[in-house]
């Protein structure tokens, strides 16, 4: 034997041996993992067991349903930039799960899925709720394995480490066979190391200097994963220095300070239509830091042209796979954000800073004049509700939210000056907005976070607020209620007009609902009866619900109830 290998003989003696339970938990420390969000399970007691040992460093997070675990799991990825950790049993619990794994998959948001399996003996034989979960997140994780020896956790959860945060982030999957959590065995720890980052080629920043000195009509868009307070700072920095627009992607307007001169608006849903134009008939050159540019920024794949838009188009993102996957960049740029940023905030170029000042400007005009509220039917006005709130809200709060025409008026009407203060699902998904506010505040207590959601995308989630009083998330609820399913009745009214079926809603007592989980709270059915409401939200221990009740005829900023059905009727006719 050679002396190398008798040194490893005698260190593998003198080391302990550790469940593969305790194994796992130990990397999640090293790693530096401060919250595992979970639903309890038999088949992976075994890494529970291994957290009680680091119980002073890794909080646990009992929550009520899979899909608010790997939801909060999502938000924290999203806040912190680092993995959001989930632990679910098999079966039941994994496919609940799905739908925080989607949503972190659509939205890049690094995350590692742990899944309890039935033992390895009972493999293959449809034993009690067992999955093949390669083949079942296959289409929406990065990576999907099985963890069958104890001695590769260590490799297991190095190389998931990397993987949900190299590139473009993911989620990652990995599934525990529950005798493996109890074998004992000894394993050297992972090392902890740093990724490595992608930065542009100098010579693809000089051509984008010669593409910007040739524009007309420039715009920046930033969005995308990859983000920090730093890199938006830089974002603004180089917005300056070259005298650019600024539009942000889909649910990502806290990238950009929308209270600066060089802001002009959100390409998502709803957006200004003055903005929709410019982009499509007018931008002779666009510089896109992050976004994928999917279907919901680039409303349903028409703002721009495909494959090759309307205008010269510079693409930087952190992951090769995204840049020509539907669009063809004259220059593409594989960078993170922040790298990128680094870059153009270094290069010498003929001054132009001033060059699109009139193009600026009246794009910042249009923007602000989009801001101001509208007049909608009935007693409640949600665009005077969103102004008051960012008003009067301190202007690092937090708000999150769902799906539905709700969000429409947060999106619209509410001002972002700081990083991460909108926590939203670009995947649509409904039943969002409590596991995520409830997570940014176990996050950042500080802070204020306030949850909006709508009647039906409230009652996905609802059981979470025993999950808000259990740990402390002392969170400000506010549910829209008009009674139906809005987003979908609107599409019913344009496209079935009058055939009203399963989108109206009978709903709870809102109040009384967070009452029995000892939340105080109130409903308000007059717009000039919110500002105190929130006053009182604020001052309240232990999280407050408003319900405001809105009249079903105030669909969106824009249009009415009545005015879809019209409209759809109208196309009919047509």
């Amino acid at each position: 034997m050679s002396k190398a290998l008798e040194t490893k003989s005698s260190a593998d003696q003198a080391a302990p041996s550790r469940s593969g339970g305790r194994i796992l938990a130990d990397q999640l420390a090293l790693l530096g993992a401060d919250k595992v969000f979970c639903v309890p399970g038999e088949s992976f007691l075994g890494l529970l067991e291994g957290l009680y040992a680091h119980q002073n460093v890794i909080q646990v997070i009992s929550c009520r349903h899979e899909s608010g675990a790997a939801n909060m799991a999502d938000a924290y990825g999203k806040m912190t930039g680092l993995p959001g950790i989930v632990a679910v049993t098999r079966g039941p619990g994994a496919t609940n799960a799905s739908n925080g794994v989607h949503t972190a998959y659509q939205d890049s948001t690094p995350m590692i899925v742990l899944i309890g399996q039935v033992g390895r003996s009972m493999m293959d034989r449809e034993a009690f709720q067992e999955m093949d979960y390669r083949r079942m997140f296959g289409e929406m994780a990065k990576w999907v394995a099985q963890i069958d020896d104890a001695t590769r956790i260590p490799e297991y959860l190095s190389r998931a480490w990397k993987v949900a945060l190299s590139g473009r982030p993911g989620p990652v999957v990995l599934a525990l066979p529950e005798d493996m959590l109890t074998d004992e065995v000894i394993a050297a720890d992972l090392k902890p190391t740093p990724l490595p980052k992608a930065a542009p080629q100098p010579s693809a920043m000089v051509d984008m200097v010669r593409m910007l000195q040739a524009a007309e009509k420039p715009l920046l868009v930033v969005g995308g994963p990859g983000w920090n307070q730093a890199c938006c700072e830089k974002a603004v920095a180089v917005s300056e220095k070259f005298g650019l627009p600024v539009a942000t992607s889909f649910r990502c307007q806290d990238y950009f300070d929308n209270s600066h001169a060089n802001y002009v608006g959100v390409i998502g849903i709803a957006p200004s239509p003055k903005l929709r134009k410019r982009v499509m008939d007018e931008v002779d050159l666009m510089i896109a830091v992050g976004p994928r540019f999917g279907e919901m920024t680039t409303q349903g794949y028409t703002l721009l042209d495909i494959p090759t838009p309307q205008m010269k188009l510079v693409h930087v993102h952190p992951g090769a796979e995204e840049l020509g996957q539907v669009y063809a960049p004259d220059l593409s740029i594989v960078s993170s954000p922040e790298a990128f940023l680094d870059a153009a905030l270094q290069l010498e170029h003929s001054d132009c800073s001033r060059k699109w000042e009139d193009w600026l400007s009246v794009q910042n005009a249009d923007y602000k004049a989009f801001l101001k509220p509208t007049e909608v039917p009935g007693d409640v006005n949600m665009s005077e509700v969103i102004k008051h709130i960012t008003d009067t809200m301190p202007s690092d709060t937090i708000i999150s939210n769902g799906a539905g025409n709700y969000t429409v008026w947060v999106h619209r009407f509410h001002k972002h000056t700081d990083y991460r203060t909108q926590l939203a699902p670009t995947s649509g998904s409904m039943g969002y907005s409590q596991p995520a506010a409830i997570a940014a505040k176990l996050i950042d207590p500080s802070r204020e976070v306030i949850s909006l959601a709508g009647d039906g995308c409230f009652m996905m989630a609802g059981q979470e607020l025993a999950t808000a009083k259990q740990y402390g998330a002392d969170v400000i609820y506010i549910v829209v209620n008009n009674g139906m399913f809005g987003t979908i009745r609107m599409h019913q009214e344009r496209n079935h007009p009058g055939h009203v079926i399963a989108t109206e809603l009978v709903n709870p007592d809102f109040v009384t609902f967070a009452k029995a989980f000892g939340i105080d709270g109130e409903r308000v059915d007059r717009t000039d009866a919110f500002p105190e409401a929130l006053k009182r939200a604020r001052k309240a221990k232990g999280g407050y619900l408003i319900e405001i009740v809105v009249d079903a005829e105030a669909l969106t900023p824009s249009q009415s109830l009545s005015d879809a059905r019209r409209q759809g009727e109208a196309a009919l006719t047509n």
